[in-house]
């Protein structure tokens, strides 16, 4: 059976660290995505975990697939990841944006602490993220770039909840054992994200991509 970081790099959209890639190397990754993130959420910048510290996320993913009819993540094909942005519109200059926000980056630790929720009409299940300064700061530099009225509110500076999606399309009457598992579900673990993505969905494609130092 593959690894983790051999099937990220095959499958969803990362880099095989195996190979000598072009940092812009594009992926089109296909996957389907909610009626919300179609209409109104078509471009959004990430980072993501192509390497072996996400298998506890990915552990997560399968047991939060359970309150779902499809495991979203899953279906999703895309790694891991911490949404920084969302755009109705692809922004101006956004390579090069992303160039001087990221070019000098260091691969980010990040340690996850607890599960919660998003109370949605489906509800979304979701890591928290210790509180990290490297972090908030690489999304302030990020949103110095844009005028906040293009992106999304809850990705705005002063709205941004920082967090990793476990499953996304949890139903109604799946909700009160999401909930308690949520609640319930002790977790303690460091990933490294240790790529930059440009992104437009759905169907997922990455237009740019930088590796992080």
């Amino acid at each position: 059976m593959p690894s983790i970081s051999e099937r990220y790099a095959t499958e969803a959209g990362c880099f095989d660290r195996r190979q000598t890639v072009d940092p812009q190397h594009l992926v089109d990754v296909r996957s389907s995505r909610s009626e919300q993130w179609t209409q109104q959420m078509p471009y959004g910048i990430c980072l993501k975990s192509c390497n072996i510290t996400a298998s506890e996320i990915l552990k997560l993913w399968d047991e939060a697939s359970l309150f779902e009819a499809k495991g979203s993540m899953q279906e999703l094909g895309y790694p891991p990841h911490l949404t920084l942005a969302v755009f109705e519109q692809s922004p101006k200059d956004v390579n090069a944006i992303m160039a001087e926000v990221f070019s000098a980056q260091k691969e980010l630790s990040i340690t996850f602490d607890a599960v919660k929720y998003f109370d949605n009409e489906t509800m979304v299940l979701w890591a928290k993220p210790r509180s990290n300064h490297a972090l908030s700061d690489i999304h302030g530099r990020l949103h110095s770039h844009f005028d906040p009225l293009i992106c999304h509110e809850h990705y705005r500076v002063d709205r941004w909840v920082p967090h990793c999606s476990l499953a996304t399309k949890v139903p109604q009457p799946a909700k009160p054992a999401a909930i308690q598992w949520a609640e319930s579900r002790k977790v303690r673990f460091t990933v490294e994200f240790d790529v930059a993505d440009f992104v437009q969905f759905p169907p997922v494609v990455v237009r740019h991509g930088l590796r992080l130092n």
